[in-house]
């Protein structure tokens, strides 16, 4: 069950993309491939009132980076719940984590989120207790009671070179535990978020401020881990106004967006791409991108 509308057309649209983009030397392109596209009819749209298209929306995957948007949402939630202390150096974790994706800062944020510390390994009662407590937010999720969410996974930090000790236990034999997303269930969080679905307006306004990304080259230029080149961003046309969180790593490739191009109503775009040839294939996030915004391109 999605929070939208299917459309036959949008789905023969994407299935038509895919096939060119596979044939332009991206063999297997559709079973490394995941995607949610939903457009909307109002500029300021109501909760569920898009109308939509997935291809293997439902797949659970690592979501790299993409899970802070998931984090961030639920640093706001503990704000407004008062489980959790405002504060300076909270406001500046959240901060870097979503527009600047720092691993550091997402790791004190789910420190504050969970109550749990990184270290050496435990054992016993205290493992047991550091465990539950580190599944926290994955209860909160399921709290929600949104199909969309089942079966997803996000209780682990971030990592530039990988988790040691009790964090790497977390993750058990074979990686068994690592975080996991489909494009459905982050296109569902994403949504809520711009409009105001999930937390208060208050809220939800202070994160659509952090994850909005300029399209500007000057800016673009200046800083390279910028989130808009070599993703979805790279392929909106100038004008066009992008809130959105990314994800790369070696093996992955992956953009949620919130994009409002010029004189037209938003739509809602999230891909996901597995293996280390899409990790490696800067170009197909902004084709795909420059191909669902431009509506007089012909993919027969």
């Amino acid at each position: 069950m999605a929070f939208y509308r299917s459309d036959p057309a949008m789905s023969t649209r994407l299935k038509k993309l895919l096939d060119r983009l596979a044939k332009e030397g991206r063999p297997g392109l559709h079973n490394s491939i995941a995607i949610n596209w939903v457009k909307y009819e109002k500029p300021n749209p109501s909760p569920c009132s898009g109308i939509g298209t997935g291809w293997a929306e439902e797949r659970l995957l690592y979501p790299a980076s993409v899970v802070k948007l998931i984090y961030a949402v639920a640093t706001e939630s503990w704000l407004q719940n008062d489980v959790i202390p405002d504060s300076t150096e909270l406001r500046r974790a959240l901060k870097d984590m979503i527009a600047d994706s720092s691993n550091d800062a997402t790791g004190l944020i789910i420190d504050l989120l969970t109550g749990t510390t990184s270290g050496p390994s435990l054992a016993g009662e205290s493992w047991q207790a550091w465990q539950t407590q580190r599944q926290v937010i994955n209860r909160w999720l399921e709290s929600l009671r949104w199909p969309e969410l089942a079966n997803i996974n996000c209780c682990q930090k971030t990592w530039s070179e990988g988790p040691y000790g009790r964090e790497r236990d977390f993750y058990r034999d074979n990686n068994i535990n690592r975080n996991s997303l489909s494009t459905l269930a982050i296109a569902r969080i994403l949504e809520a978020v711009m409009t105001d679905d999930i937390i208060s307006p208050r809220a939800c306004k202070r994160l659509r401020a952090l994850l909005s990304r300029s399209l500007d080259l000057g800016q673009r230029a200046a800083e390279p881990n910028n989130q808009v080149d070599g993703f979805l961003g790279e392929g909106l046309q100038k004008g066009t106004r992008l809130w959105s969180k990314a994800g790369w790593m070696s093996q992955a490739r992956h953009d949620a967006a919130w994009i409002a191009p010029p004189n037209e109503n938003p739509m809602l775009l999230v891909v996901f791409c597995h293996g280390r040839q899409s990790a490696n294939d800067s170009s197909l996030l902004p084709a795909i991108a420059n191909a669902l915004t431009n509506i007089q391109e012909e993919l027969d």
